[in-house]
């Protein structure tokens, strides 16, 4: 059974915003492409997915490190939850109908960790008791404005690990309590 995981970006007041906080450091960024390999698939909400899509065509402007990750997101399946969007691109499926049972039947099927990415969607899954794990990735500055990582209220979670990675973002990893 697979282990659903919303992680994200934070300032310390809470929001994501990763056009404000600005691209990952080169730690972080190797940290991402590690879990990256590691993981077996996404779950998008529209927006997010809208924003990874980035990663579907190459650019002459990407180093190294930017062109295996883009290797590494398109060889990942992607599952996309979204009312509005009528298809989705490569290697990806779209969810419109009964989140729930397609989510409870995603996790089901599939093995090892699968990353939610969206804070609304994550607060859906939420609601609904699927997160498994939370992992928040705290940047030190303060946006003041945005969208907060909990969609709404914050559910009861137990810390379970803390680590640092580079010189400048801590990782917090919570389970529902």
């Amino acid at each position: 059974m697979a282990k659903l995981v919303f992680s994200m970006q934070q300032s310390l007041d809470g929001y994501v915003d990763h056009m404000k906080m600005g691209p990952p450091g080169p730690a972080l960024f190797r940290h991402f492409m590690e879990q990256l390999r590691d993981q077996s698939g996404f779950l998008f909400g529209r927006v997010m997915y809208e924003i990874m899509r980035y990663w579907d065509e190459d650019s002459t402007d990407w180093d190294a490190d930017e062109q295996d990750f883009a290797a590494a997101w398109r060889r990942q399946p992607k599952w996309v939850v979204s009312r509005s969007l009528k298809s989705v691109g490569p290697n990806a499926t779209l969810v419109e109908n009964d989140i729930e049972a397609a989510v409870r039947g995603l996790k089901a099927q599939q093995v090892g960790e699968i990353d939610v990415a969206g804070p609304n969607l994550a607060g859906s899954l939420t609601d609904l008791g699927l997160i498994d794990e939370y992992r928040l990735y705290l940047h030190p500055i303060v946006l003041g404005r945005g969208t907060p990582f909990f969609a709404g209220p914050r559910p009861p979670l137990r810390l379970v690990a803390s680590d640092v990675i580079g010189e400048e973002v801590v990782r917090l990893t919570y389970v529902p309590a």
